[in-house]
């Protein structure tokens, strides 16, 4: 195992200087900037994804709807805990969670959708959790060892997107062919 390379009093030393700052040292690697922007965009991605997930839930119909709404409803609280994950992360690195609605759909990298039918709202459902799962595992990659917490946080999210897509892919198998007019 290799030594460290910087003696304990400099390390002691450097943490004294800029406690504002909080958990961002010297030792942090990433772009400050860039990784708040990307959160926000991430941020805004997830509360899209409760409101369409809410949306579906209450608007859900037909025969096969009960344990389809169910499942929306599933999603729309983890996706929630995503959204708070993230602010939090967002005021430990010292920026500011936007929440603001008028530019929710332009910073979210998934779509809000209002589809009529079960079919179309799982289809939709399937393709907002496909682009956060791809979303998430580039900025995964791109934040490598700059940032290793901000990684983490996007690892466990991609985690639970890739869930979901999971359940939303045995939603869609589970309804007869023949009833996906329905």
């Amino acid at each position: 195992m290799a030594e460290f390379l910087t003696d304990i009093e400099t390390l002691r030393s450097r943490a004294r200087k800029e406690m504002e700052k909080g958990p961002v040292t010297d030792a942090y690697g990433a772009d400050l900037d860039r990784v708040l922007q990307v959160l926000n965009e991430a941020l805004a991605t997830e509360l899209v994804c409760v409101l369409r997930y809410k949306r579906h839930y209450y608007t859900a119909s037909g025969l096969y709807s009960e344990p389809v709404a169910a499942e929306f409803l599933e999603h729309a609280g983890e996706e929630q805990e995503h959204a708070d994950k993230l602010a939090k992360r967002i005021v430990q690195l010292g920026g500011e969670p936007d929440f603001n609605p008028d530019t929710l759909t332009k910073r979210s990298h998934a779509q809000y959708d209002e589809s009529p039918g079960l079919i179309d709202m799982i289809k939709e459902d399937l393709v907002a959790e496909r682009v956060a799962i791809a979303s998430y595992t580039e900025i995964a990659k791109w934040l490598g060892d700059g940032d290793p917490t901000t990684r983490r946080v996007f690892e466990d999210l991609l985690a639970q997107e890739e869930e979901h897509a999971d359940d939303l892919r045995g939603l869609l198998e589970r309804i007869p062919q023949d009833q996906q007019g329905i």
